[in-house]
């Protein structure tokens, strides 16, 4: 007796249904987008992080454009918006990621969206996608609208070596990275929405002034740059300064030197840090849902 080679196609159309059901990234690509939309739609996000690092940047070169002081005769020519553009970056970088998602997370636990969402057939990683998702997109414009900024209204030169936008890309990646698994897992530091606010960004704040944000490094106390250099922050801004800033302001570091090494390894520590404590401590439900 011969045996067919092949099964009969089914006709009742459930052949296939698995194969065509939208998987977790399809999902939280989709949720990418409408995140995006939200944060857009959110008059205070836009203004007091998408917006403050431009305006911050804006303020101080007019205020100290003239001032020759900041450096010596090593960095002559460049001027106080070429040498802080770099910090105000890293500070929008941190603000989109570390300070939106803990606060966002923390009010979405408070008021049970993120509850109801577990409820769903929603896979919980297509969640977590669509929150990377928003935070890559988001920091991406900020950077662009930042740049032009700086070059339009300030004169700000940027780099024409391939090299220097290669340091860029993997700063930017390591530095996002950094700001969301850590955002993610700092949001359920906050017991309510109320408090969220202060506790993110009071000490993300305090972070960006010691870390060499709006001051240069080297001028802060030592015991400053020391607590200063543990966190990611300072890195990040030491790596944005790497990548705009010409190379003649690598002794203007602390160390003399633009520290690739460490910054791939301090960001990539804090990276697997921020992981560990998002799996260990996330939770869908509020303290008070048992």
């Amino acid at each position: 007796m011969s045996t067919p080679s092949t099964l009969p196609a089914r006709t009742d159309g459930s052949a296939g249904t698995s194969a065509r059901r939208p998987n977790a990234l399809r999902i939280g690509l989709a949720r990418a987008a409408l995140e995006l939309k939200v944060f857009f739609r959110e008059s205070a996000a836009v203004v007091f992080v998408f917006l403050l690092p431009i305006v911050l940047l804006g303020v101080f070169a007019l205020v100290f454009g003239g001032d020759d002081t900041l450096f010596d005769e090593r960095t002559a020519g460049i001027d106080f918006a070429t040498y802080f553009t770099p910090g105000m970056a890293a500070a929008g970088i941190m603000m989109v990621s570390f300070q939106t998602l803990a606060v966002g997370i923390a009010a979405e636990r408070d008021d049970r969206t993120l509850k109801r969402l577990r409820g769903t057939p929603m896979p919980p990683m297509a969640y977590f996608i669509g929150k990377i998702g928003m935070v890559l997109a988001a920091a991406a414009l900020q950077l662009i609208a930042l740049l032009v900024v700086a070059v339009v209204a300030f004169g700000v030169s940027l780099p024409t070596e391939p090299a220097k936008w290669a340091t860029f890309a993997w700063v930017f990646l390591l530095g996002t990275a950094a700001g969301t698994v850590l955002g993610i897992a700092y949001s359920s530091v906050p017991k309510s929405a109320k408090s969220a606010e202060a506790l993110v960004v009071g000490p993300l704040l305090v972070l960006l002034f010691i870390s060499g944000v709006f001051f240069v490094f080297s001028d802060l106390p030592e015991w400053l740059q020391t607590i200063g250099a543990v966190f990611p922050v300072k890195w990040l801004a030491q790596g944005m300064r790497s990548a705009f800033l010409p190379d003649e302001f690598e002794t203007v570091e602390v160390s003399g030197s633009w520290e690739h090494g460490p910054t791939i390894l301090i960001l990539g520590a804090w990276i697997v840090l921020g992981l560990i404590f998002a799996l260990r401590t996330f939770r869908w439900k509020r303290r008070d849902d048992g």
